[in-house]
């Protein structure tokens, strides 16, 4: 058997380390760091090449900050869903029972018991602080090209990510930003005729948090493959 390539254990240590950060120190990255993290994400694969995807990063942790307290205000006065996309009415069967597991987890670290309603609801609230992050990116597609879009915004998510982890930057997806998506269009001056898919947050991790020492579990090759 040949000795797997430098290309296939880089990969491998990439995927299989990156994970999502819920502790961030307050260091600024520089911008050509975020330029390059961007540039790598942006080499993702895309129906017809057309490359939907736009971001909007804010620059500085003082910009972070000021969307961070106007995000917060606005939860705090419109709880509700505003997303520019449905989100699951449920989540049901196995899909639930990783839902639950990976909440589960994350509260079995930072020692909130299942019953401790008041700390379940302060941690979710950190979803909208950012988790005290220096940088978030907003991602958006044009509305007008219909869920195509959005499977290769997807594609180039997972691209930033990796991207990140390889310069040494902590991320977290958050899919929580979307449900005020119309805020946040206007806040960053983002036209209607695009999307919102997610945020972004990054910078560097704070890496003693035990909120950063726990890990997700995934699903054997098995469950997801099936030749025919």
């Amino acid at each position: 058997m040949t000795s797997p390539s430098p290309e296939l254990v880089a990969l491998d240590r990439l995927t299989s380390g990156r994970s999502t950060c819920r502790a961030y120190r307050h260091t600024a990255l520089d911008r050509e760091l975020i330029r390059s993290i961007v540039g790598m994400a942006g080499r993702s694969a895309s129906w017809c090449n057309v490359q939907p995807w736009q971001l909007v990063v804010t620059e500085t942790p003082g910009s972070t900050e000021r969307f961070r307290q106007a995000l917060m205000h606005r939860v705090a006065a419109h709880p509700g869903n505003e997303s520019d996309l449905p989100f699951p009415p449920s989540y049901e069967g196995i899909y639930r029972e990783r839902r639950r597991g990976a909440g589960l987890a994350l509260y079995s670290a930072l020692g909130i018991g299942p019953k401790d309603s008041e700390r379940s609801a302060e941690q979710a609230l950190r979803n909208f602080r950012l988790f005290d992050a220096p940088h978030v990116a907003i991602v958006t597609v044009p509305a007008e090209l219909g869920p195509y879009a959005l499977v290769d915004a997807g594609g180039f998510v997972s691209s930033f990510l990796i991207a990140a982890y390889a310069h040494g930057v902590a991320t977290t997806p958050q899919g929580a930003l979307a449900r005020h998506a119309h805020f946040v269009r206007e806040y960053f001056g983002i036209p209607d005729t695009q999307h919102m898919i997610c945020g972004i947050s990054f910078g560097y991790a704070e890496d003693a948090h035990p909120v950063n020492q726990f890990r997700t579990t995934r699903a054997a090759v098995d469950d997801l493959l099936r030749f025919a």
